[in-house]
């Protein structure tokens, strides 16, 4: 990377105004996997505007989303090695089915894991345009596997989540679909780590893999509804750590413990691929 730790930490990303509309947070919902069950009633309030219309919590994430700003050649990150490592959204109102909202993103911390890489954590507020009320905020933490070594950065990372002690309550099951992440493209990111069989290649996969942030949203999804919590008004908070990758198409075990502590594993391969926390009001 060109910049240095002080300069990563002072770089301004400039904000973003997002204009978007019922058809926008629809096309979301189905990116992430709603709809396939025709005669599921929750979904439809979700993909058919005569049902709802209801937006995700989780679409906070693409809304004012700055791009893939660590590209920029005075930046100089090494993008194709890239990873989402964990995310989190805390909603302070709920999210209008349209309108027009300002997203800000601020670097809120580099740690420097040397050979292993260079961890990026970043936070967004998400406001309403005319009246600036502030609707959300997310944070996110990339793995930059190319560019550890950052002289001046701390090296202690953030603590894993912790689990309650026994077992889970629920199993939810999440079916990927082979041409997901090529719909979640649709929302802005344009990464070819999920569609160009060459990119993914060069990133040490065999193939296309899905996008982080479409697991994010599958999978609160799935907790939510589990724990009866899908109401816009019910939801407040969720935190994910990504542990592997997902392929479009695999099914998802989800693990789901009552105080909404939750563990995602990718069937047929028997790995953790991401494990978290929601908070409900």
């Amino acid at each position: 990377m060109h910049l240095s730790y002080e300069e990563l930490l002072r770089h301004d990303i400039p904000e973003v105004r997002h204009a978007y509309s019922q058809r926008d947070a629809i096309v979301y919902a189905l990116s992430v996997g709603l709809g396939q069950d025709p005669l599921d009633a929750l979904d439809l309030r979700y993909v058919d505007e005569q049902y709802g219309p209801c937006i995700l919590p989780t679409m906070a994430v693409v809304l004012g989303y700055p791009g893939f700003w660590l590209k920029a050649p005075g930046i100089g990150a090494d993008v194709t090695r890239l990873l989402h490592g964990e995310q989190s959204v805390t909603l302070l109102a709920p999210l209008p089915p349209s309108g027009e909202v300002v997203g800000k993103t601020r670097v809120l911390e580099a740690v420097d894991k040397g050979d292993k890489g260079l961890l990026l954590y970043t936070e967004k507020e998400l406001r309403e345009a005319v009246s600036g009320r502030l609707l959300a905020r997310t944070a996110a933490t990339h793995v930059l596997r190319g560019d550890g070594g950052m002289a001046g950065a701390p090296t202690q990372a953030r603590a894993a989540p912790s689990f309650p002690e026994g077992g889970p309550r629920w199993r939810e099951t999440v079916h990927t679909r082979p041409e997901q992440a090529l719909l979640y493209r649709q929302n802005g990111d344009r990464n070819p780590l999920h569609s160009d069989p060459g990119a993914a290649k060069a990133a040490g996969f065999d193939r296309p893999i899905l996008h982080g942030l479409c697991t994010f949203a599958a999978v609160n999804h799935a907790v939510s509804r589990r724990l009866g919590k899908v109401d816009e008004d019910a939801f407040e908070s969720v935190s994910m750590r990504f542990a592997a990758p997902v392929f479009p198409g695999e099914t998802l075990a989800i693990d789901v413990w009552e105080d909404g502590a939750f563990r995602a594993s990718a069937v047929g391969r028997d790995i953790v691929v991401a494990q978290g926390r929601q908070t409900h009001r």
